[in-house]
């Protein structure tokens, strides 16, 4: 019996070891690993949404609930770690109702790896160099207008700049220059950042850092 039992357990053990080789050479994820260097190579060039994707928010709804927010992205990383996003928020699911233009210039500071999936760097993204904001609905308009400071009126297609200055509805104090910690995981020629954390956090320190991967962005040059 004692035999049987030991000759089962060695074929047992033979057979979890082809399956987690089998899984590691046909997991994408086991095989894309890559160096900061690389990941910054293949980062090179203009990304964007596959479709409208969707966020939670840090507001909530009457009945307790976090309001989603809807939006697209475009991104551009350039050499010297420079890089270009622009944000289209939306009113609506379908991407129908623009609200609002936000476009971002700064520069990004790779951390190292990240654990999430092998190749992953952690990356923070900090806006020093430009942070527009463009109201795209009269509605929106109006709010930035009556929670905002120190700025000229706000009005439909007109950008303003609000880098380093107060600005309520972001959460920005006088003086702060928006940053995030993110991260970057390249597959398949897709570009994923973090997910939002479900609560409604921000990346704004390294403890908010995401551990989940969000839609990706496909390539466009």
């Amino acid at each position: 019996m004692y035999r049987k039992f030991k000759i089962a357990i060695v074929l047992l053990a033979i057979a979890m070891n082809s399956i987690s080789f089998a899984q590691t050479k046909n997991n994408p994820l086991k095989s894309n690993t890559m160096t900061i260097d690389q990941t910054k190579q293949e980062s090179l060039g203009k990304w964007e949404s596959l479709a409208i994707e969707i966020r939670p928010s840090n507001t909530k709804n009457a009945d307790g609930t976090l309001k989603p927010f809807y939006l697209t992205r475009k991104f551009t990383f350039l050499s010297n770690d420079k890089f270009e996003l622009t944000v289209i928020n939306f009113a609506d699911s379908y991407g129908k109702v623009p609200l609002a233009k936000i476009e971002i210039k700064g520069h990004m500071e790779w951390r190292g790896e990240h654990p999430i999936a092998p190749g992953a760097q952690k990356v923070d993204f900090i806006a020093d160099e430009a942070y527009l904001v463009t109201p795209l609905l009269q509605g929106f308009a109006e709010v930035l207008n009556q929670y905002t400071k120190g700025f000229n009126s706000w009005t439909v297609g007109e950008p303003q700049n609000i880098l380093g200055k107060a600005f309520a509805p972001f959460g920005l104090a006088e003086g702060q220059i928006f940053k995030e910690y993110d991260l970057i995981y390249l597959n398949h020629g897709l570009m994923f950042w973090g997910a939002r954390n479900i609560d409604g956090r921000g990346f704004d320190t390294e403890e908010n850092r995401p551990t989940n991967l969000q839609i990706p962005m496909g390539r466009t040059n």
